[in-house]
């Protein structure tokens, strides 16, 4: 299968790209810097990201190119293109400013088959500390803008093009249109990645693997298991044995309500309660890393007790998509936060990992569910943390803190389904991902009827964006704020305030915790 390398020199747009790339109905796997793969008989095009680095500095990424630079097409994004010229004899120098916002293409060379179809003075964005001042002396200046005069270029000699602006960004107008000239136009793309093809593929491919080998699969209730659970299901059927844990923190009623949509897929469900078990030991515990740990700990225990009960089980499946994988470890050694099910398995489980999803990302993943004809209220569920409700609650865990917040997060989503929006479509479907945090370490006072009250307030959050790599607070309709607010404030026994949460992500996260 034809695909698109890209090698990631630690920018927080790097998975960006990739999205991008696979918009464009092509295959294309992000690697570290220094991981180009032996074996790159099937690859197309290369293309060099960003990175928080200078080219200059000490602990800079600085990867040998030489091994497909001149045998197939080059792409370098800012210090891609940065690195290109410099390890070719070009010149970067640093700038009294940082170059950074909204910029206008002059065109040098406006046929160049990168830039086909753009328009006169197309939008971009640079984001960047140092510039190029010299470029290669096979290469030749294609556009600049009224500070950059690198602002892209290409070699005559070897298939490279390089540009100091970010293509893969939503205020780069024609960022798509240039990305497409590049893996379609120029190398090669067949354009033949689609959901479709990615079912027929992996089901064959599910099938060699396991042949007939018995696989326990840990369901959480979201997109991801469930969908790795039809697709398994799918292609070995009754050896598929899915095993659901309710940690206490679910929302609210969503144990019973996704076993029943477990049974109506045909599915083999086991379900087990261990919220005792949780809540003990979680109790007095306050940092947001520790919850996690503990609450991954005690599910591979729960599960490990229930995976032994199946007996001949040779392999655990999960739903790992790509950012789970990039996110939990990326190539500076910075943990953003740990994911529940990446990092290894207990190695007395004695079982092989099978992750069909670990390439695709949220979009993909439900495109995928689609094609397998699952029905669209699983499919288009907002995503929802591993330790559920836990990293919703700031402070300790208790029983009577998640009733609060799972009555409160229940009439907050319940109307989000509810509320049709101008165009008809429902305000759910609108959002990314939306949840209700409780500030359980805050009171605050509050007047119901005469007296004075002193409980707790709740945040609401609400974001849009397309792969949660960044996000962005969704602008909610006032008559549903309001309607929200008056409902939680009067029938949620507990809380007497409730904010909204207009932070983006980057600086922010989409979870408080």
């Amino acid at each position: 299968m034809q695909k698109i390398i890209i090698l990631d020199f630690g920018s927080q747009t790097t998975q960006l790209i990739g999205r991008r790339v696979r918009e464009l109905d092509t295959f294309c796997e992000i690697m570290p810097y220094n991981k180009y793969p032996e074996d790159d008989s099937d690859v197309i095009g290369v293309i060099l990201s960003g990175s928080p680095f200078s080219v200059h500095d000490p602990e800079g990424f600085k990867p040998d190119l030489s091994r497909f630079v001149g045998r197939l097409p080059v792409l370098g994004i800012c210090y891609g293109a940065q690195y290109y010229s410099y390890s070719n004899g070009g010149k970067v120098e640093k700038t009294n400013t940082r170059e950074y916002g909204r910029a206008n293409l002059t065109f040098i060379d406006k046929d160049n088959r990168l830039f086909q179809g753009f328009d006169d003075n197309s939008q971009v964005w640079m984001s960047h500390g140092d510039s190029i001042t010299a470029i290669p002396s096979d290469c030749k200046c294609i556009a600049s803008t009224a500070d950059v005069k690198y602002a892209a270029y290409s070699s005559e000699k070897a298939p490279v093009w390089a540009v100091q602006f970010h293509p893969e960004v939503f205020h780069t107008l024609q960022g798509s249109l240039l990305l497409k000239n590049f893996v379609v136009d120029i190398c090669g793309s067949k354009q033949d990645w689609s959901a479709d093809s990615f079912v027929d593929t992996t089901v064959r491919e599910l099938k060699e693997q396991l042949g007939d080998d018995k696989v326990i699969l840990g369901l959480s209730g979201g997109v991801d298991s469930s969908v790795c659970a039809v697709l398994l299901n799918k292609a070995i059927g009754k050896n598929l044995t899915c095993i659901f844990v309710d940690h206490g923190m679910l929302r609210k009623n969503e144990f019973r309500d996704v076993m029943h949509d477990y049974e109506c897929l045909g599915l083999n469900v086991i379900g087990v309660d261990a919220s005792k078990k949780f809540f003990s030991d979680l109790a007095g515990v306050t940092d947001p890393e520790q919850k996690r740990k503990i609450i991954g700990r005690d599910f591979v225990e729960v599960f490990n007790a229930e995976a032994k009960k199946q007996t001949g089980a040779k392999w655990l499946a999960q739903g790992t998509i790509y950012p789970d994988r990039i996110e939990s470890l990326n190539i500076t050694g910075k943990v953003i936060k740990s994911h529940h099910n990446v990092g290894g398995l207990p190695e007395e489980m004695h079982l092989s990992l099978c992750e069909p999803l670990k390439w695709l990302f949220k979009d993909e993943v439900r495109r995928v569910g689609r094609s397998l004809g699952m029905p669209d209220h699983l499919i288009n569920r907002h995503p929802f943390p591993g330790p559920g409700l836990a990293v919703r609650i700031l402070g300790d865990i208790t029983p009577e803190k998640v009733r609060i917040l799972q009555d409160a997060d229940d009439i907050y989503i319940r109307h989000m389904r509810e509320y049709t929006m101008p165009d008809g479509t429902k305000l759910y479907d609108n959002i990314w991902q939306a949840g209700t945090v409780l500030l359980s370490t805050v009171k605050s006072v509050g007047v119901m009827g005469d007296e004075r009250t002193y409980e707790h307030p709740v945040a609401l959050r609400a974001v849009t964006s397309t792969d949660a790599m960044t996000a962005d607070w969704a602008h909610l309709p006032y008559d549903f704020m309001a309607k929200v607010s008056n409902e939680i404030i009067n029938k949620v026994k507990g809380v007497n305030r409730v904010c909204y949460d207009i932070s983006s992500k980057p600086p922010s996260t989409i979870e408080w915790e």
